[in-house]
This record gives structure tokens, C-alpha cells and sequence, in this order.
């Protein structure tokens, strides 16, 4: 890259297709807004079926040469797409701050995370194994070897705007795969400006490709890629109904699916938990992104002999939070996405309030400082017929359930049809390992509350999902298996 860009120069507003910058074939146009302030950024393309077939025909014309690649060169080319995100870390921390709304150093803070997958899966390119089977007859031979699925359609959030879909393209190219991707209609500048430095740092064109849609305008054109039988894959991150439909659509053409979805996260405090480092804990897992987390503790269920305490600690540190714009350093918590986001906590805080819940902290929206902001929130008294028990709130806000014994904690955390992410605290043990096995869920956090890691293993069990993303289990999904059988060597 001859010098590094600035903030503007990263701001692209045309697809970005085979390898060039196209606007929609409609001419379409939307905005892309700061939540902050509602202000309108820029106006994005509005693409339809004929930019994600344009894109898909790019990706198949790129296949061929971009699997027959030696993995080595793949994770080279990953490798200087790294260096380039990384060089640009504070400007792309800008614009995550500026179309998502979290703090500036919560944006730069994903940019590293989000890198750090790319880094990775640049080292795990060279580690596609496959087996040398024992024989069974005299005379054949027979072998198995991991191939590319193919084309790679990543549909993204808008949480992690860049986090997202670099752990999706990352391993997609590190297989051999090329991409065609949508990021959310609410943050398209991130993932086109990681396009952008792709293209820089060699990823030849048609090999990756990510086209912009409004909300009205995304599911004719995803339905394209869903019928396509070039298309071999859905990698998604989102709601548990967007991804059911996923599922449903793209049986026809049998696509493997990798389908990262809600969450109703319990976070267990025992009685022998150390009460200082659960809130610790709570305040990670809970308030990064201003809660707006698929894996942020939804239920805080505390032991009795502790429940006092503990919710005094933690409203008085919750009071404390500051919220605010990403332009001033001192924001921990910023605006949330959109109005519809600040109905819902609404929504839930007044439904709790009104069935007997007290508030211990926050609970009321915050227009002092703009349309988007909530404050950060402590509800005692929580109870099972609330509905913030049952549907994710995605917001600032914490309930506390109180329980009695171990039995009632793990049965009342695993009554949900979903299993992405589950935290307790505990100095036992014993407890430790009966509840993590107990525990429904693809990731449990025990005396912790900061779980993502390029490393581990991410996703989901029950309606959250199924597939990994991240460590070495990875890159499995983008793959396939072909068996070898040679026979005649007598």
C-alpha cells in the first residue's frame, strides 16, 4: 500500500465487484446515518438480484484460480491484508465509531479483534490436512483430502461491523473459497473499506466481492444467492427467524450453512462466588457495545445470601458508566443503532417495572443527549414472566433473578430455545464442574466474563445455531471432504 488512508479516503459508497467500484445496476442510492446524531453519512448503493448475480459470476470466474492457489500464497496475501488493517486501525476505529456509535477505542479495540482473525486463518491456510487411510484390500489405495466448498455468500450484523466479517472472509479465503457478501444495511462502510484494503493487499479480483442493500432491497437480493447453485455456502450472523428462512431457502440448492444466531445468555452468581470479580465480570460481558452483544448476559440469576450485595455493587458501578457520543474519550457506552433498538429496551424496562421489578440504576432513555442513547439500567426482581426473560433486549440493560439452590440456577438457564453463551461464578470446584457440563450452551465463561478469542471455538447449540467460527476448528465449515480410492497397484 503506497501510504496510509485517511478516514475520507476510506469512506466508499459503490459496490465493490470484481475487483472494481460499481454503483447498483438501479442507480438506487441509501443513506447510511451516524446513530449519534441521525445524521446522514453518505449515500451507499441499493442493490438488487442484478448486483448479487454480478457479484456471484465474479466469484465463479475467480474460483478456479484462486483454489488452485498454493495455500502459502493464500496466507501471504492474508498476511498483507492484516498489516493493512492493522496500519489503519485508528481510521477504521473511526469509522466503526461513526456508522455503529460505540465508543473510539470500542472501535479500534475491534479492529484488533477482527485482524486478529485474519492473522490466524493466514497461518491455518497451511494446515489443511487430510489422511492417508489404512488399507483394507490388497492392491487400492485410499485417501482423504479437504477442497474449498466454492462461492461463499457472508451475511453480516451490525454490531461488529468489521469484526464480523473478517472472521467470515478470512477462513472463506484461506480454504480456497471466494466471496460474495452483505453487510448490514445499518454499517456497510466497514466491510467496504475492508474491501478496499483486500484489494490493496493483493486479493485478486472476484474473489472477494460485497455489495450494499437497504433493508427493503436485502432479502430479493440475498434470495438470489439462496437460489444460485454456484453458490455453495451461507455464513450468518444474526436473528434466529432471518436464519430459520435462511435455512429453509437454500434447501433447495442443499448449501452448507454456517448460522451464528440469538442469544438469551444466563449469568450465574453462586453464593461462594467472589462477588467483586463476578461484577467485574457482569460489567465485560454485559455493557461492551452498550449491550448490544449476541453473547451479553440477558438473565443475571444471584444465589439469595449474596443477592443484596451483590445488586448494590453493581448498580453503584453501573450509575458510574458515561454515556455519550464516540467524539468525546471519556464515553464507555454510546448510542444505540436506531429507534427501533431504543423502542425495544423501552419496551422491556416499562413491561418489568409495571410487573413488579425495581429500578436500581438508569431506566429511562436518555434524549438529553440524542434519539439513540438508553441509560445503563439495573432491574431487581426479575421474574419469569417478564419479557425481557424470553426475548433478547440488546441494550444496557440487567436483570437480577434471585434463586435458592444450584438445581433451580441451571434449570432456569437452560429454559430457553436458545444455547449461544452461558456465564456463572463460583470458588467450588465441584460446582464448577457440574455446572459447566450441565450448562446448554457452545461457549460457557466460568469466572469470566471476557470470552472471544481468535483461538476458540465460536458458536451455538439449540436455536443459536450451528458451525464454528474462529480457532482450528474454523476453517472445517468452508471445507469439504473428498475420499480417494486408487485400486490396480498389484
Amino acid at each position: 500500500m503506497s501510504s496510509r488512508l485517511q478516514l475520507d479516503q476510506l469512506i466508499r459508497a459503490d459496490n465493490f465487484i470484481d475487483g472494481a467500484w460499481q454503483p447498483a445496476a438501479s442507480g438506487q442510492r441509501f443513506a447510511v446515518t451516524d446513530p449519534a446524531t441521525g445524521r446522514t453519512i453518505t449515500q451507499v448503493a441499493d442493490s438488487g438480484p442484478a448486483d448479487a448475480r454480478a457479484a456471484t459470476d465474479a466469484a465463479a470466474r475467480a474460483f478456479p484460480a484462486w483454489r488452485d492457489t498454493l495455500p502459502g500464497e493464500r496466507a501471504a496475501v492474508l498476511r498483507r491484508w492484516h498489516a493493512a488493517i492493522v496500519e489503519h486501525a485508528d481510521a477504521l476505529g473511526q469509522l466503526i465509531s461513526l456508522e455503529q456509535g460505540k465508543p473510539l477505542a470500542e472501535g479500534r479495540g475491534e479492529v484488533m479483534y477482527g485482524a486478529s482473525y485474519v492473522a490466524w486463518f493466514a497461518d491455518e491456510a497451511t494446515r489443511i490436512y487430510g489422511d492417508i487411510i489404512p488399507q483394507q484390500q490388497r492392491g487400492k489405495r485410499m485417501s482423504a483430502v479437504k477442497e474449498p466448498v466454492g462461492i461463499v455468500a457472508a451475511i453480516t450484523p451490525w454490531n461488529f461491523p468489521l469484526a464480523m466479517i473478517a472472521r467470515k472472509i478470512a477462513p472463506a479465503l484461506a480454504a480456497g473459497c471466494t466471496v460474495v457478501a452483505k453487510p448490514a444495511e445499518d454499517t456497510p462502510l466497514t466491510a467496504l473499506a475492508l474491501a478496499l484494503l483486500a484489494h490493496e493487499a493483493g486479493v485478486p479480483p472476484g474473489v472477494l466481492n460485497v455489495i450494499s442493500a437497504s433493508r427493503e432491497n436485502t432479502v430479493p437480493a440475498v434470495a438470489e444467492w439462496l437460489a444460485d447453485s454456484r453458490v455453495r455456502k451461507i455464513t450468518f450472523t444474526g436473528s434466529t427467524p432471518v436464519g430459520k428462512h435462511l435455512a429453509r431457502e437454500s434447501a433447495g440448492t442443499l448449501k452448507k450453512l454456517s448460522l451464528e444466531l440469538g442469544g438469551n445468555a444466563p449469568f450465574i452468581v453462586f453464593d461462594d462466588a467472589d462477588i467483586d470479580a463476578a461484577v467485574t465480570g457482569l460489567l465485560a460481558a454485559k455493557f461492551r457495545n452498550g449491550g448490544q452483544t449476541c453473547v451479553c448476559p440477558n438473565r443475571v440469576y444471584v444465589q439469595s445470601g449474596i443477592y443484596t450485595r451483590f445488586a448494590d455493587r453493581l448498580a453503584t458501578q453501573v450509575a458510574a458508566l458515561k454515556v455519550g457520543p464516540a467524539t468525546d474519550p471519556a464515553s464507555q457506552i454510546g448510542p444505540m443503532i436506531n429507534a427501533r433498538a431504543i423502542d425495544k429496551i423501552a419496551r422491556h424496562v416499562d413491561d418489568a417495572v409495571n410487573q413488579g421489578a425495581r429500578v436500581l440504576a438508569g431506566g429511562r432513555r436518555l434524549t438529553e443527549l440524542g434519539p439513540n442513547y438508553y441509560a445503563p439500567t439495573v432491574l431487581a426482581d426479575a421474574t419469569s414472566s417478564m419479557q425481557l426473560s424470553c426475548e433478547e433486549t440488546f441494550g444496557p440493560v440487567v436483570p437480577l433473578f434471585r434463586f435458592d439452590s444450584e438445581d433451580d440456577a441451571i434449570r432456569a438457564a437452560n429454559d430457553t430455545p436458545f444455547g449461544l453463551a452461558s456465564y456463572f461464578y463460583s470458588l467450588d470446584v465441584r460446582r464448577i464442574d457440574r455446572v459447566a457440563r450441565q450448562l446448554e450452551a457452545g461457549i460457557v465463561g466460568i469466572n469470566e466474563g471476557a470470552l472471544a478469542s481468535e483461538a476458540a471455538p465460536f458458536g451455538g447449540v439449540k436455536e443459536s445455531g450451528y458451525g464454528r467460527e474462529g480457532s482450528k476448528y474454523g476453517l472445517d465449515d468452508y471445507l469439504s471432504i473428498k475420499y480417494l480410492c486408487q485400486g490396480g497397484l498389484q
